[in-house]
């Protein structure tokens, strides 16, 4: 095996764990706010270490391999793409520190609500983590375009949830601080799928060479399957 290939290879793996930790972050923050967890909640604000430990493995190997091979074409187009995907799985790390904390929080009061549609955006935002990764590892542009798709559902969700809190705060004044803490939970929750878009985005970039980012998803997916 060249040698460029088993370097290629090493950033796969540490791809696919930084991945797995952010996505086991979104589950355990979420899992520590349904369950009035506060110490599992503090053990996502100190996981985002490890995820900056990775990033930082990451993007010296490919400044490495920029450097030592002057990769050429689809090799370049690859690096370029994995430099890019770090920043956002970094970021995605960010927001569920941000939910972790909002969630110490609202663990001091009682839940001013059953928590059903926020795990329920959280799974789907978990599912489009998975699914962008997955597309990148398998150059799978129809994966890709059906994930962004998911967005879609994610805002109706974000926008519902903003509604719902929004009136409990209008009924009852005391339930003000636990209401604003949740939105900026959905809003980080959303902030997330974003970034999950953008990592398809450039999934589709790389096997095309074609820029969608700010074009309609449906035009983009009618002229692809043509």
């Amino acid at each position: 095996m060249k040698k460029l290939e088993h370097e290629i290879l090493e950033i796969k793996a540490q791809l696919a764990e930084m991945s797995s930790k952010v996505t086991q972050m979104l589950e355990k923050s979420m899992q520590s706010l349904v369950e009035s967890d506060t110490p599992l909640a503090e053990n996502v604000i100190k996981m985002d270490d490890e995820v900056d430990a990775i990033d930082s493995l990451i993007d010296e190997k490919c400044l490495t391999i920029l450097a030592l091979y002057e990769p050429k074409a689809i090799d370049l187009r690859y690096i370029t793409t994995v430099l890019r995907i770090i920043v956002d799985l970094e970021r995605i790390g960010d927001h569920c520190v941000d939910i972790a904390k909002e969630v110490r929080n609202i663990n001091q009061y009682p839940p001013i609500k059953p928590y059903i549609d926020l795990p329920r955006m959280a799974k789907i935002t978990m599912e489009m983590i998975q699914a962008s990764l997955s597309a990148f590892f398998n150059r799978d542009v129809t994966l890709a375009l059906t994930t962004i798709k998911q967005d879609d559902i994610i805002d109706n969700l974000h926008k519902q949830i903003l509604r719902e809190l929004l009136t409990y705060i209008a009924e009852d004044i005391r339930k003000t601080s636990v209401a604003i803490s949740l939105m900026f939970i959905v809003r980080s929750i959303e902030r997330i799928a974003d970034h999950s878009t953008n990592i398809c985005e450039m999934v589709y970039f790389m096997n095309t060479g074609k820029n969608i980012k700010h074009k309609n998803i449906n035009e983009i997916m009618e002229n692809y399957e043509q």
